[in-house]
């Protein structure tokens, strides 16, 4: 049965094979031959009036004019180094905010009471000026004890506003202070306002942050001390703390950090 089967298998074989046809070399074919490849590899992809290739033109001749442009133009010469317009007067600022480090002056002559004023820049008015119980004498003999605190106590009182109701004032508007030295009461200190002398001496001594020294007065056109003594300063920034509103600190600043004298003035509402 086998043997049939592969007989008829390649009958099969044969008759296929016969029945193909040899197509000649010359035969037509129906469809086009391929045309040979030319070389392109010269030539450009793009054309030369193509809208990318005027795009890149415009856009070279705009970058190299803006180059000229900056090379004519200085701009460090527009600039305005100082704008005095733009700088308002100091004698405007009724209430400036102050700021964590201010200016501390204290003065007074020899003999007399010694004033503290507070300003946050020195060219500025004073924030808080006071006059101490104590003269200047006595606090230059405390200061050579290397500690000083100073506190200031005033009694809480309550202030009407509008709408009903009651409220403290500002602490620096307090008029009068009990005032202790190192836990002594000295007497009573009190606020004031800014007289001739006192922007005299501040006028005189806003060049310096910190230092001490003696301040020549005029009198008839002469140098004199007064009946009071010479008048002397001493000048430095002081570190501002707010505990609340009815309780501020300002600690002297040392700059060169040697262990100089510590002095501290405390404002209390109690």
């Amino acid at each position: 049965m086998k043997r049939q089967e592969l007989i008829a298998l390649q009958r099969n074989s044969s008759c296929s094979r016969s029945t193909r046809k040899i197509i000649p070399s010359n035969h037509m074919r129906s469809t086009p031959p391929i045309p040979e490849q030319e070389d392109i590899s010269d030539k450009l992809l793009i054309r030369r009036d193509s809208p990318v290739q005027r795009l890149n033109k415009i856009h070279s001749r705009f970058s190299s004019l803006l180059r000229s442009i900056f090379k004519m133009v200085s701009f460090p010469n527009i600039i305005i180094p100082n704008c005095k317009w733009l700088s308002l007067p100091t004698h405007l600022s009724i209430t400036p905010s102050l700021g964590r480090k201010v200016t501390g002056t204290l003065f007074g002559h020899r003999r007399g009471h010694v004033s503290f004023a507070v300003q946050d820049d020195p060219k500025s008015e004073p924030v808080l000026l006071l006059e101490l119980a104590m003269s200047t004498s006595m606090l230059v003999k405390e200061m050579s004890s290397g500690l000083v605190r100073i506190a200031l106590e005033c009694d809480k009182v309550q202030v009407p506003v509008p709408g009903g109701g009651t409220r403290s004032g500002k602490l620096f508007n307090e008029p009068t202070w009990t005032m202790y030295c190192n836990g002594r009461k000295c007497g009573y200190a009190t606020s004031r306002t800014c007289t001739g002398l006192d922007w005299h001496v501040l006028s005189t001594v806003q060049s310096v942050s910190v230092g001490a020294g003696v301040i020549p007065m005029m009198e008839d056109g002469r140098k004199s001390g007064g009946s009071e003594g010479e008048l002397l300063y001493m000048r430095a920034k002081f570190e501002r703390v707010v505990g609340s509103r009815d309780s501020e600190a300002f600690y002297m600043m040392n700059p060169d950090g040697n262990g100089g004298p510590e002095l501290s003035i405390f404002l209390l509402r109690i």
